[in-house]
């Protein structure tokens, strides 16, 4: 009930932070999801199952594993994979300093190495390190860190 408040009753465009909390969605009639971890190799049957049935289910990916994965795992029907990259702009828990020379290297990847099967929809970065902040000032400076990291990373 509160997607649907969230999302003006569309059933698109939500973020979901477990597979559990997709297919429960998914089962509810959303078809436009995004599962903002990166891809879980254990649970690859799950995602390709919500990929296959959802018009659009979109994944992140923080290394060349987890894409060589997808391409080793094409979907049925003309569809792609959607994917997102995701940068880690302070938060150290998942994906890829946006300084660092790989994550250049592998957007790249995403984008290039096999269109018909992967498509990069665009980066993905959580402000996670928010939570140790003290005060409204703390939370919107990491805010415009990671704005700013981001920004720079696309440009």
């Amino acid at each position: 009930e509160g997607a649907a408040l969230a999302t003006g009753g569309s059933c698109r465009g939500i973020v979901v932070s477990t597979l559990a909390e997709a297919q429960f969605f998914a089962a509810g009639g959303f078809d436009d999801i995004l599962y903002a971890y990166p891809l879980p190799w254990g649970r690859l049957d799950d995602c390709i199952a919500l990929a296959q049935h959802l018009q659009s289910f979109q994944v992140l990916v923080d290394t060349p594993q987890a894409l060589a994965l997808l391409h080793q795992h094409p979907l049925a029907n003309n569809k792609r994979w959607l994917v997102w990259l995701k940068l880690d702009c302070g938060n150290g828990r998942a994906g890829l300093r946006p300084t660092d020379p790989e994550a250049m290297t592998l957007a790249r990847a995403i984008a290039e190495e096999a269109p018909d099967k992967v498509t990069l929809v665009g980066v993905y970065a959580h402000c996670g390190n928010t939570y140790g902040c003290h005060d409204v000032p703390d939370v919107q400076a990491v805010a415009r860190a990671t704005t700013i990291a981001v920004v720079e990373f696309v440009t």
